[in-house]
């Protein structure tokens, strides 16, 4: 059943709710003006969407490293809501792997011609997660895309999700403020299956641009963001 309710979010939030069908990213690009804290989600069964405005103070190459606390924040909230044995991974630079299977996304938008150098006037980043795939003529149909409900995350309804992904992306925004990017960049390169099990490379990220480097013998390739 899809809620009617408003969530409940620190002051610091202004939400705004979608019903099924809607775009939470195209919706808080255009509430954008409206300021920092500025969530948009979408009241849905199957499906959890969110994007929050974000006002940076830094360069557009390193706001970027939002998507990453983005990402950060909606494993801490899986990780609070559903089996503790379900492993939760990222593929570079996005997508979300529960129990091997894609589950979702991160999603990113910036005032468009801004360089990376220049600070933007806003930043919206979010999430959408598949809460249960649609029905259909057998289980395992697509073993390479999954929904949480498959994987035995049981009962998670969109407002929940969102809820623990807002408050935990407060709590990583702040610590990111208070001690730099590193231990934002650590915990997700954690998660990170790109690369993760190849002998001899080395995996960092750009904190100046959010890219993920990758040293071959020396050698290093770099992976932007989308």
């Amino acid at each position: 059943m899809v809620t009617t309710r408003s969530l409940s979010l620190p002051g610091v939030f202004t939400q705004h709710r979608l019903r099924e069908g809607g775009d939470a990213l195209a919706e808080a690009v255009r509430l954008a003006g409206h300021g920092a804290g500025t969530l948009a989600w979408v009241s849905a069964y199957a499906r959890a969407e969110a994007a929050v405005v974000l006002e940076p103070e830094r360069p557009l190459g390193a706001a970027r490293l939002a998507l990453l606390a983005a990402g950060n924040a909606l494993v801490d909230a899986l990780g609070v809501l559903g089996p503790p044995e379900v492993p939760l991974a990222w593929r570079w630079p996005g997508t979300l792997l529960v129990n091997g299977g894609a589950c979702g996304r991160l999603r990113l938008a910036a005032p468009p011609g801004v360089a990376a150098a220049a600070v933007p006037d806003w930043l919206v980043v979010g999430f959408e997660v598949v809460l249960a795939l649609p029905p259909g003529p057998e289980p395992g149909r697509d073993p390479g895309r999954t929904g949480l409900e498959e994987e035995g995350f049981a009962g998670i309804a969109a407002a929940a999700l969102t809820e623990a992904w807002a408050r935990h992306l407060m709590s990583g925004l702040d610590r990111w403020e208070a001690e730099g990017p590193g231990r934002l960049m650590a915990d997700f390169l954690a998660r990170l299956l790109d690369g993760q099990d190849e002998p001899g490379l080395r995996r960092a990220i750009d904190p100046a641009t959010a890219a993920l480097l990758l040293d071959r013998q020396g050698v290093t390739t770099r992976q932007g963001l989308p």
